[in-house]
């Protein structure tokens, strides 16, 4: 029977790690993200799909704690500095967009004829955006460091920081505080104010000390054990001072967060965090009652749509109320109106004080998770709605009828440092590039760059391209600098173009676009570092040099090899999907002379190659 009951819980460890790692990829890789993966794996294997878990509480009572070590990692990155730094976008805007979302969620409920305590934590729920969607989508887009990304960013940051206050409110609208009165409030108020002082203090004075004794001991697995013992022993505390655990999470990782061993501390818990945040989405999926979801279908549908509108018109209005454009606002209506994860820790604490039942903790989970789903079809559908996006060029000049000696065509780390030179010299330059925050930057520097894509032949043509001396490729994306290179040798094949490469496929790519000059823009740094490596090695400077050539001449030779071999076979080739031959007699020592016979055998495979294709 022991064996039975070890086997049968070992089948439901491997089936939970098998849903996740075949679930997760394949949501990645449709662009529904990892939570979705989660939480879709975990509706197959629980008790509503497969049936290979018929209880999931106690899965989702463990894995609770993923979420909060999720909130003690978060509660180490809100130093109070950059807490400071980023005040008026958390508390002006994030405050005003929760404050206006929630008010306006909380009515949907309202008028549907629910209670007031429920139908602020159906809607506070839902005011709470997925931070994993959209970070996700910013990271994607590219758009993490621009304005409107860094908006919401800060909103996604007191959001988190709102969870924590949200459940400490839930506690106290628990019906049971209805029996007690106000002194019974008030008590109740007193000994959780209480935990949250006491564990001020404890982090402020015994953390700090704890950790530096525990650091010379040199102990790796201790300080290990002392993470968890911190997350998890302040979770405690607050939760037998009769808030969250979350929220004393949230609090020691604030309080360590200007200690020494911050990341020490994020490095230990990390591991335990997403292993245990990703089964508490497996545990919430396996929750997902499909047979209320058929029942109540209409229901579901008609608070989605509800919800995402509302929201969205919230968001909408705040953006604009703070002089934001409309394509802007509405695209941040668009990615921020969904549910987010924290919704679920939400409804499972107002399940468990009893401010919702079971019924309605179930319709609103389908109702998160489905807006969780809708969005990126929502994101799709927004391309097409909008008219395509144009950068505003204010204090921007348009490149027309420049008249410098050089034209560079990209003044990003490369471009700035190649130009140098030539402005040392005196040698007058005209600079183009299609990013206007860049051309603003450099203004603030003295650098006059105007406004061009280099990838349009009437733009060349405007900046000079056909008149200048010479023009300089120095754009960051490969494709982009061959499709100039190549308009330039079909419209001016007499103006020398010299080219930044990324990698040697890009560098064959411009050769034989007909570039005069290529290089890879971190070869020659390579050499440089290696050179130094040599030297603080004890090798002669002048051997070092010697070696140096030696290895730039090396690879000049297999880029000749590889371009007669064709520029197909030679990417083969690189790739490592080409055999090379192995040497007839292997190295006797390893060293410089092994190292030396592997770089002969490379070069004549290249031309082998190359004989071979002709």
């Amino acid at each position: 029977m022991a064996a039975e009951a070890s086997n049968s819980e070992l089948i439901q460890v491997v089936a939970l790690l098998a849903a996740g790692v075949i679930a997760v990829p394949i949501f990645k890789r449709l662009g529904l993200g990892s939570i979705l993966g989660y939480l879709a794996a975990g509706v197959v294997i629980g008790p509503f799909g497969l049936g290979v878990f018929s209880e999931s509480k106690a899965i989702l009572h463990v894995a609770e704690l993923g979420v909060v070590m999720f909130l003690f990692i978060i509660g180490l990155e809100m130093q109070p500095s950059r807490l400071w730094n980023l005040r008026r976008e958390i508390f002006g805007l994030g405050i005003l967009q929760v404050g206006v979302c929630a008010v306006l969620l909380t009515s949907v409920g309202v008028i549907a004829g629910f209670p007031v305590s429920a139908s602020f934590v159906a809607g506070a729920g839902f005011v709470l955006t997925s931070t994993a969607i959209v970070m996700q989508l910013l990271e994607e887009r590219g758009e993490l460091s621009s304005p409107n990304g860094q908006r919401m960013v800060s909103i996604l940051l007191l959001e988190d920081l709102a969870i924590v206050p949200l459940l400490a409110l839930i506690a106290f609208l628990a019906p049971a505080h209805a029996d007690t009165g106000w002194l019974g409030r008030l008590t109740s108020v007193g000994i959780g104010l209480a935990s949250i002082a006491g564990l001020v203090v404890a982090g402020r004075y015994l953390l700090n000390p704890l950790f530096r004794i525990l650091a010379d001991s040199r102990a790796r697995e201790v300080m290990t054990a002392a993470a968890l013992l911190v997350v998890l022993g302040s979770a405690l505390a607050m939760q037998l001072g009769g808030l969250s655990m979350a929220m004393g999470a949230f609090l020691a990782g604030v309080l360590l967060s200007e200690s020494t061993f911050r990341h020490q501390l994020e490095a230990d818990i990390e591991p335990f965090r997403g292993v245990l945040l990703g089964l508490f989405f497996l545990a919430v999926g396996m929750s997902l009652d499909l047979g209320i979801v058929a029942a109540n279908w209409m229901a579901i549908a008609v608070y989605v749509a509800a919800y995402m509108v509302m929201k969205g018109i919230g968001i909408y209005l705040v953006a604009r109320f703070l002089r934001s454009g409309h394509a802007q606002a509405l695209e941040r209506a668009v990615i921020m109106a969904q549910g987010g994860e924290f919704a679920f820790v939400l409804y499972s604490s107002a399940l468990a004080v009893g401010i919702i039942n079971g019924q309605e903790n179930a319709i609103l989970t389908a109702v998160i998770i489905l807006s969780m789903v809708l969005t990126p079809l929502a994101i799709i559908g927004l391309r097409y709605a909008l008219p395509r996006r144009e950068q505003a060029l204010d204090d921007v000049d348009i490149a027309e009828d420049l008249d410098g000696s050089v034209l560079i065509i990209g003044f990003g780390r490369f471009g700035q440092i190649a130009s140098q030179p030539l402005l040392l010299r005196g040698i007058d330059v005209s600079i183009i590039d299609n990013d206007v925050e860049m051309i603003q930057a450099a203004a603030s520097f003295g650098f006059k760059v105007y406004y061009g894509d280099g990838t349009r032949l009437d733009i060349l043509h405007t900046a000079g391209a056909g008149r200048v001396r010479a023009v300089l490729i120095c754009v960051d994306k490969g494709d982009v600098a061959v499709r100039i290179a190549e308009h330039m040798r079909a419209e001016y094949p007499l103006v020398p173009v010299l080219a930044r490469a990324y990698d040697r496929g890009i560098a064959m790519d411009l050769i034989q676009a007909g570039v005069d000059y290529q290089i890879r823009e971190t070869f020659e740094s390579a050499l440089s570092f290696g050179q130094a490596t040599l030297e603080k090695l004890g090798i002669d400077q002048d051997e070092a040099i010697e070696i140096i050539e030696d290895v730039r001449q090396r690879d000049a030779a297999r880029l000749d090899a590889q371009l007669v071999g064709g520029l197909q076979a030679g990417r083969q080739f690189m790739k490592g999907n080409m055999p090379v031959p192995a040497p007839l007699t292997p190295p006797r020592r390893p060293g410089r002379a092994a190292n030396e016979e592997a770089a002969t055998v490379l070069e004549q495979s290249a031309a082998k190659q190359g004989d071979e294709e002709r």
